[in-house]
């Protein structure tokens, strides 16, 4: 009996790791977007990515609207720090061109489920 007290005590004194709401935590998840916006050019300037500007930028879009789902404002406070840590590697030149061009991982096409179609794509 005490220690089912004990767990429902704990858990609802769950302190979060930064924002103390979904506001605050949307704001750090904005000035996270935008430090990254900003230092895009530096960063393809100072590793020579062979990708553009607005590559970068599109990949950066990307990456963020893929966490888009998080509503969890401890997890969503744990992912900008994640990027805040990558941001300060790639910004003081810790992180080495590999490691940028990792973020680019080629596409894959698809592939084909039907007879016809691997038949196809095995002749090319």
């Amino acid at each position: 009996m005490a220690a089912r007290q004990a767990i429902q005590v704990g858990t609802k004194n769950v302190r979060p790791v930064l924002s103390l709401n979904a506001g605050e935590a949307r704001a750090r998840v904005l000035n996270l977007y935008k430090a990254w916006y900003r230092q895009i050019p530096y960063l393809v300037k100072d590793f020579d990515i062979p990708k553009s500007e607005e590559q970068c930028r599109a990949r950066l879009k990307e990456m963020f609207l893929n966490n888009k789902h998080v509503t969890d404002i401890r997890v969503i406070d744990i992912l900008v720090i994640k990027g805040q840590m990558e941001l300060k590697e790639a910004v003081n030149l810790w992180k080495q061109k590999g490691h940028i061009m990792a973020y680019f991982k080629p596409t894959e096409e698809p592939k084909p489920k039907d007879f016809l179609s691997k038949f196809f794509s095995s002749n090319e």
